[in-house]
């Protein structure tokens, strides 16, 4: 069905160096394919604040009297990406909706290609990088750890994709239907099952302001993927108390023999370094139990991934 109405969802946090860059590219691509009847007229874009603290708030409401096909949603609190992504996704009604990160270092203009994709009957298109921009090594070292890592522990995401893709009515609907608290969008929207296809294109420089992105928030992604999508590290507990057990059966045997044949020689070396082995195992698998735990209490609270302090332009 040809004219479908497209909202694209941006989450922004502290991007008032990079967002009037970002609304005026944006707003053309949005005008382009209007004009060419690709999208239906009462398409828009709808800007997540999450919880800012600089002037993010002001110039999106700046816009927001300008331009009426440009829609603000302000969380009470920073709620992290994740979140203020599901909260545009929950409120807003479309045929099709794209997410893209603010400071579009995704090509936004591949947008087109997706809802050309759309057409074509997908309900998936993910944004795929074949490329990446300019980065330092410890950055691109832990970006390519982290998706070697979900491939070991049999977590199904696309590589090189982050939060920029198309999701139709439908696929957005099925989405709803995960109720978890502990979100990772790439992992869950992959497990959909629904008819999807990549797009791909060069991941371009941040012009302005800085990424929020980090090596440290790469990792927080990460443990949140495995302790939502794999129980791989309670199984590697198993194994490792089960070797931990064949290994001390043959050090008891040992020390029982070396009693009898009287050639033990006392000494706290060996003490020490068994206990510090199995204590350090042992303080690690609780820590790695406790994460597991921590996502049941967190399910069992049922509170709400976010709150709306304000819309604008609904």
């Amino acid at each position: 069905m040809k004219n479908s109405k497209l909202v694209i969802i941006v989450p922004c946090y502290n991007e008032e160096e990079i967002l009037e860059y970002s609304i005026l590219q944006l707003t053309m691509l949005l005008d382009i394919m209007i004009n060419n009847n690709l999208i239906s007229t009462n398409s828009k874009i709808c800007f997540i604040n999450d919880g800012s603290t600089d002037n993010t708030s002001n110039i999106l409401e700046k816009h927001c009297k300008i331009n009426k096909k440009i829609m603000v949603i302000n969380l009470t609190n920073n709620f992290g990406q994740q979140n203020a992504i599901l909260a545009g996704l929950n409120i807003i009604d479309s045929d099709m909706v794209i997410t893209i990160d603010a400071d579009l270092q995704d090509d936004h203009t591949v947008m087109i290609d997706m809802v050309k994709k759309y057409y074509e009957g997908y309900d998936i298109v993910y944004g795929v990088r074949q490329k990446r921009e300019p980065s330092s090594f410890l950055k691109t070292g832990s970006a390519i750890l982290f998706y070697k890592l979900m491939n070991l522990l049999g977590i199904q995401i696309r590589k090189n994709h982050s939060e920029f893709r198309l999701l139709s009515c439908r696929a957005i609907e099925k989405l709803k239907e995960f109720k978890e608290k502990t979100i990772f969008l790439r992992g869950i929207i992959q497990s959909l099952g629904l008819k999807s296809c990549d797009v791909y294109y060069d991941g371009l420089e941040r012009l302005a302001g800085k990424t929020k992105y980090s090596v440290f928030t790469l990792f927080g992604l990460a443990w949140t993927a495995i302790t939502s999508f794999s129980i791989m590290p309670l199984r590697l507990i198993t194994s490792i108390g089960l070797l931990s057990g064949i290994i001390s059966f043959f050090i008891i045997i040992y020390g029982i023999i070396s009693y009898i044949k009287h050639y033990a020689v006392p000494g706290w070396t060996s003490i020490i370094m068994t206990i510090v082995f199995f204590s350090s195992i042992i303080i690690m698998s609780l820590g790695i139990i406790g994460e597991y735990l921590s996502k049941v209490l967190i399910e069992v609270k049922d509170r709400p991934l976010y709150q709306i302090d304000s819309m604008i332009n609904f």
